[in-house]
């Protein structure tokens, strides 16, 4: 699940879904309380303790730590790939991206419906805002305060329990997925510098203030927002699915610019490199879907 909401237009969601993971995930979260905590104080004591324990396996979170740390680790070893990606390879990485956001927006094609006023207005409303925003971050010095940081977070967790939908999609849409990429991959590198002796503490606090306050988003929106979305999926689907995929093709604006943007010329070969980025893209999507089409989502 972490490669896969590493990369834009691939979902996490769909992945737990393969693995027969997804229902106990959903009820997981939505059993968590946060309430729990007052068992803290009681820890000094057995019976405090006990209650804590069982307090903790009736919310699943043993799963769910096994399946955080899984998914951080993936999550750290991807954005390494990602950040060397856009770096070395910009124009083909969003050529790549394009083709796969481009698919899984087809792929979800047939759970959209425009038959009826609020779903045009779903449509138009997501095509319009991601349409604007792509064009707002495409080559923008976007701002990376902590605040910033901390919506990105709660935005882009939502994602990760939505088949279809990717987490990095969303961070690529705000402006902020080569940016957290970036510091990911140089605070774990600090991290590792802080063991042997080549990094200093100021360094690593530096860049953990950003990690931390992406974190404290995540889990402020999968507490939260997770739950609003899985209510507008299960009350308006065809609403929330409609405004989802057109938020998607509108995003595509994005890559297209970035390929534009850093190409330096093109010729016969430039042409086909990065045709066939994209074709893989799409290729990557479809073959995802072709094997889970049976999965009832």
């Amino acid at each position: 699940m972490g490669a896969a909401d590493s990369v834009p237009g691939v979902s996490g969601g769909t992945i737990a879904f393969i693995t027969g993971i997804y229902e106990r995930l959903i009820g997981a979260i939505a059993s968590l309380d946060p309430r729990a905590i007052v068992h803290l104080g009681r820890l000094h004591r057995p019976g405090g303790r006990q209650a804590f324990v069982t307090e903790l396996r009736k919310m699943d979170v043993p799963f769910l730590i096994a399946l955080g740390t899984g998914v951080l680790t993936s999550l750290v070893l991807v954005s390494r790939v990602m950040h060397v990606a856009l770096n070395d390879a910009r124009a083909l990485t969003f050529a790549f991206f394009f083709g796969l956001i481009a698919a899984s927006a087809v792929v979800l094609y047939d759970q959209v419906s425009v038959a009826t006023p609020s779903r045009i207005g779903a449509a138009v409303l997501g095509f319009g805002l991601a349409f604007f925003v792509s064009g707002v971050t495409a080559g923008a010095e976007y701002s990376h305060a902590l605040p910033f940081v901390f919506g990105a977070g709660t935005i882009a967790i939502t994602a990760m329990i939505l088949p279809g939908v990717s987490g990095a999609f969303f961070l690529v849409l705000l402006g902020q997925y080569d940016y957290l990429t970036t510091v990911l991959k140089r605070f774990v590198d600090r991290l590792v510098g802080l063991v042997t002796g080549d990094a200093t503490l100021a360094g690593v606090l530096d860049l953990g203030a950003t990690v931390v306050t992406f974190a404290v988003g995540a889990l402020l929106g999968l507490l939260v927002f997770a739950r609003i979305v899985e209510w507008a999926l299960a009350n308006y689907r065809y609403v929330t699915l409609t405004f989802l995929v057109s938020l998607m093709v509108g995003a595509l604006r994005l890559p297209v610019i970035e390929v534009l943007d850093n190409t330096a010329t093109w010729s016969p070969v430039t042409t086909l490199v990065t045709v066939l980025a994209g074709a893989i893209g799409v290729i990557v999507v479809l073959l995802l879907d072709y094997y889970t089409e049976s999965l009832a989502y």
